[in-house]
């Protein structure tokens, strides 16, 4: 039986009048906005706080995976007047943004109810903007490299960093690759983050140059991962832990344990590292959230 056009729905004493609850957004999967609403609601207590106080870029896709989608960074004007938002210069030409933050499920659910199927984030928090708390690096495959290769490079980027007294934490991008993030939380410039990240991408590069390509030229990434450092700026966004993609099944950009990144090393089997809404609902309820110390270890950044 057909589903109300809109409902009305109290979350944590907020009114959202919700609406196309069994519009299909995932055809191969047959996952609704329904589906949508319930995974962000159930997956908030880990989410949230990899979101809170961060500028958001809304990725909409009103008509499903496979239709058309828009990148929104200023908050829609027509939102509800308990949304918060950040004022965020733009240094390039002198434009503000405001910003969404999803500081609470309410908004959570807001922005799901608005076909928002990814959260992409800034590396830093809205009140400081330009200065990260986060040190990421996008691990993205070129093809025929899969996300087992991604994986070696993980495990090398480990050893770099244990060797300067650092610690990684592991995430899929929910797409293709992998992000590791070493979290700072201490007083730092994206200058300083993306000079240092540029550097151990080159000296992975150098050490295995069959495996690794720093260089952002797409002719030179055929069976490498490029280990893109340039993610380590104000003007990007990553994909938050926790975020649905929009791809043909609902996946999500998912936590690992290094032991999960080593497993994959010797299976060779990129599959395992494919985790749907469901398979994350069920590791957080067992494990709880692996990237907490993301939000919480402080990490200085050595002097290269």
């Amino acid at each position: 039986m057909p589903q109300p056009k809109r409902v009305e729905v109290d979350v944590q004493g907020r009114t959202l009048s919700l609406s196309n609850l069994d519009k299909v957004l995932y055809p191969a999967a047959a996952f609704t906005k329904g589906h949508v609403i319930d995974y962000y609601t159930r997956i908030a207590p880990y989410v949230l706080p990899h979101l809170q106080g961060r500028a958001l870029t809304l990725k909409r896709y009103p008509n499903g995976v496979e239709a058309q989608y828009f990148y929104e960074k200023n908050a829609p004007s027509h939102r509800p007047d308990w949304v918060k938002t950040a004022t965020i210069p733009i240094r390039t030409d002198g434009r503000t943004i405001d910003f969404v933050l999803a500081d609470d499920l309410p908004t959570l659910v807001w922005l799901a109810n608005l076909a928002d199927l990814e959260l992409h984030t800034s590396l830093a928090k809205a009140s400081d903007p330009r200065a990260p708390t986060i040190l990421a690096f996008d691990l993205d495959p070129g093809p025929p490299a899969t996300i087992v290769e991604c994986a070696h490079v993980a495990l090398r980027l480990r050893e770099v960093f244990a060797h300067l007294g650092l610690e990684g934490f592991p995430k899929t991008s929910g797409s293709k690759g992998m992000q590791v993030y070493v979290p700072l939380n201490v007083p730092t410039g994206y200058r300083e983050t993306k000079r240092f990240s540029q550097a151990i991408a080159q000296l992975l590069e150098r050490r295995h140059p069959e495996l690794v390509v720093s260089e952002m030229r797409k002719d030179r990434r055929a069976g490498k991962v490029f280990v893109d450092w340039s993610q380590n700026d104000e003007h990007k966004t990553t994909v938050a832990a926790y975020s649905l993609r929009a791809k043909e099944q609902p996946t999500v950009s998912t936590p690992l344990r290094w032991e999960e990144v080593e497993a994959v090393t010797e299976s060779e089997d990129p599959d395992e590292l494919v985790f749907t809404s469901a398979d994350v609902l069920e590791r957080v309820a067992a494990d709880g959230d692996l990237f907490a110390p993301v939000e919480e270890l402080r990490q200085e950044l050595p002097d290269l």
